[in-house]
């Protein structure tokens, strides 16, 4: 058995988070998952069975924990056996520096658990997630926690950055840096400084993100194109390019990941606007 579903936050939050996913699955064989950048931050809470997250740098056990995770450049597999309910807080872009006290920045390429960062009030709404079986109740304390915690950083410069990833949305990831700063009136080396501080990575590495989050929509939409045309219709030099950003991303080539996923853009096909 295995139900997803995404729901839409309150209003007053709809500014800065993009969506809650919940999943359940029963899975009495070893299954595993590979993610890969989806181009977002997110708050996730591990219920159930205790699952193992691997990388290239390590492997952890989470058993009932809510983890924090940050932009990444790579990929993760997720392993799992038994009853598995995973609630995520899926952040616009721009906003998760809204909701915490170190800068997202500091969470590229990792994974903190509310014990990691010291977080007193995370750990709270951590147990109280954890005793309840409510999707629904659930995701009303997130809520809650998320409206207490909600600190906007400078509001200029999280519209600056909504402009700013919604100029790139619009380009698909080809676009040049020094474009985006004079797009919202700032210096390359101010727009790096602000970027990173309000979407957790660098502009360069979230661009061949967006890049590659395209390729994947245009297979999911037009899965009868050859590698060359993708290679050229997104941005990449040639086809070589397209092959070594797969394998970064996915750790698989795009005919190797085709052979294993059905191509899905967690990024376009619900795109921040």
């Amino acid at each position: 058995m295995e139900s997803f579903q995404i729901v839409l936050p309150s209003p007053a939050l709809a500014p800065y988070i993009r969506h809650y996913w919940l999943l359940e699955t029963d899975s009495i064989d070893r299954s595993t998952e590979r993610i890969i950048p989806s181009g977002t931050v997110q708050m996730v809470f591990y219920r159930g069975n205790p699952v193992s997250l691997s990388s290239s740098q390590n492997t952890s056990l989470i058993d009932s924990k809510v983890v924090l995770c940050g932009q990444f450049v790579g990929f993760s597999d997720l392993s799992y056996t038994g009853n598995i309910r995973i609630l995520a807080v899926v952040f616009h872009t721009y906003a998760a520096s809204a909701f915490f006290r170190m800068p997202v920045s500091d969470f590229c390429d990792q994974k903190f658990t509310a014990d990691e960062v010291g977080d007193r009030e995370l750990l709270e709404l951590e147990d109280r997630i954890l005793n309840e079986t409510d999707d629904r109740h659930c995701i009303c304390m997130v809520e809650q926690f998320l409206l207490q915690r909600l600190n906007p950083p400078k509001a200029y410069n999280l519209d600056r950055m909504r402009s700013a990833i919604s100029f790139i949305n619009r380009q698909k990831g080809e676009i040049r840096i020094s474009e985006l700063a004079s797009s919202v009136f700032l210096s390359t080396k101010q727009f790096q400084r602000v970027f990173t501080g309000h979407v957790g990575i660098c502009p360069k590495d979230f661009l061949r993100i967006v890049r590659f989050q395209h390729a994947l929509y245009v297979l999911q939409s037009s899965p009868e194109i050859n590698f060359s045309q993708l290679a050229c219709e997104c941005g990449f030099y040639d086809q070589p390019h397209l092959i070594n950003e797969f394998k970064v991303f996915s750790g698989y080539t795009p005919k190797e990941y085709l052979a294993v996923c059905a191509p899905y853009s967690d990024y376009f096909s619900e795109e921040d606007k």
